[in-house]
């Protein structure tokens, strides 16, 4: 879409309001709203003016001032607001310089994009994540210097088999045990289907919707792949579709990795693959059908995913869900169809065009477009140097004897131990000044003063089970 055909949509739709959306640095989409009357051509070149000295991670008070530029190819209109609203996503200009503002998540994917093109290995990656949620119906937090508490409730939540609900009717899923049940006991097919068929008026293709394993109301909608910064972009949009028709329905979403204690977490396993034009570049003879460039990208992965996990894995609560012995892959393998292995290789067809691999440690807490360009920046690495894997792990690592396990190394345990990584191998990242030293240190900074600190520095309501006692 062009601008003039925004514009003209704009008049055919009789929009109201203009609204403006761009992503902070930790990774939380932010918005401000203008009258349809001031957008004309000249304001996709010339941009709108904000603060940015009050955003998390950006600017000072003393440089503060920072423009937004629509992209008119994002125009969409909203469905959810009572004015008719047009949605365009921006990018984040420093108004003096007139560059890209190098902290502005979106540039960082934009940059990854092209430099793929600069090495001519590849000109697309392409992306597939499938990012799991929880649908609760009731969320209470809160935290003070002599208490802390959260209070989550769901319908079908299976700790409330035994509530007089007048009348509880049953059909609550067990834990570990909501991954397929057809309803009453998925009591949620109508909003997910609903949210589902928001996504698709929204321009989203989709490609599947359904109960997850968790009881509670864990849920999945699966989008198909796309480029980087379009399936970045769409991830934003994917939360904030299903936010908002959950809160339609009275419900409310979280992308928690770990909101629920003794049952499954939330992932989104993201699965990626190098074209060049219409030619598919993973799919050759090797292992599992992989091309040699395949295995060098795992190798690639599994090498750098301490770092990664720095952005793909970015708070404190993913690590609750990346437990050794649990649900979520923390061994850095690979393998063909083994889900409990880092990194899969999905055997659904045989065509070359579905030759993909998935690394199954990110979580939807990630800045996906901070996420998807570290992947590939660690996927090119590997290419580049071809960095053997070693031998694929076609075993339950689960069951693995200890003596066996030992030999296989692991994801991190910590976001701090994660910061570490990444403090430590960071190297990749720069080639091509994707990544710069300022957004990896930045990152480092922020995320260690405002969310391991404070987590660490804070008791934790089991200790008191643990040692009031004592």
């Amino acid at each position: 879409m062009t601008p003039s055909e925004v514009l003209a949509l704009c008049k055919e739709k009789n929009v109201e309001v203009v609204d403006l959306r761009f992503m902070d640095f930790p990774g939380l989409w932010q918005h401000f709203s203008v009258p349809v009357s001031v957008l004309d051509e000249d304001t996709f070149e010339d941009g709108f003016g904000f603060d940015g000295s009050s955003l998390r991670g950006w600017k000072n008070i003393s440089e503060s001032d920072m423009i937004v530029i629509p992209e008119p190819a994002t125009a969409m209109i909203d469905p959810f607001m009572k004015h008719t609203t047009l949605v365009m996503i921006c990018n984040v200009l420093d108004p003096i310089t007139r560059e890209d503002y190098a902290r502005d998540p979106r540039n960082v994917a934009k940059k990854a994009q092209n430099y793929l093109r600069s090495t001519g290995i590849a000109d697309t990656a392409y992306f597939g994540p499938e990012a799991e949620f929880f649908i609760f119906d009731d969320i209470r937090y809160d935290q003070t210097s002599n208490a802390g508490y959260y209070f989550i409730d769901s319908k079908e939540g299976a700790w409330n088999s035994g509530r007089d609900e007048k009348p509880n009717l049953g059909h609550k899923p067990r834990k570990k045990e909501g991954y397929f049940p057809v309803p009453p006991t998925d009591s949620l097919q109508d909003i997910r289907s609903e949210m589902m068929l928001a996504l698709i008026a929204a321009g989203i293709d989709v490609e599947a919707q359904h109960h997850e394993v968790a009881t509670g109301g864990q849920s999945e909608i699966d989008m198909k792949f796309d480029k980087l910064v379009p399936m970045a972009d769409k991830v934003l949009l994917y939360k904030y579709i299903v936010k908002n028709v959950a809160l339609k329905h009275g419900k409310t979403v979280t992308f928690m990795p770990k909101p629920l204690f003794d049952d499954n977490g939330s992932g989104m396993h993201v699965h990626f693959s190098f074209w060049n034009g219409n030619v598919p570049l993973f799919a050759g003879d090797g292992y599992s059908g992989l091309s040699d460039m395949a295995i060098y990208a795992i190798g690639g992965v599994l090498k750098h995913a301490g770092a990664l996990l720095a952005f793909t894995n970015p708070t404190t609560n993913s690590f609750k869900r990346l437990v050794p012995g649990f649900e979520a892959p923390v061994r850095l393998a690979y393998s063909s169809r083994n889900r409990s292995a880092a990194i899969r290789i999905p055997i659904y067809s045989n065509s070359p065009k579905a030759k993909r691999v998935e690394f199954r440690c990110p979580d939807p807490t990630c800045n996906p477009y901070l996420a998807f360009s570290a992947i590939m920046m660690a996927a090119l690495d590997g290419i580049q140097n071809h960095i053997d894997p070693g031998e694929p792990l076609d075993k339950d690592i689960y069951d693995l004897p200890p003596e066996e396990l030992a030999e296989v190394p692991q994801t991190p345990g910590s976001l701090s131990a994660a910061l570490d990584a990444l403090e430590a191998d960071h190297e990749f990242l720069l080639h091509g000044d994707v990544f710069t030293d300022d957004v990896i240190h930045t990152w480092i900074k922020y995320k260690r003063e405002n969310e391991v600190d404070p987590i660490r520095c804070r008791p934790h309501p089991y200790e008191f089970a643990l040692y009031y006692d004592i």
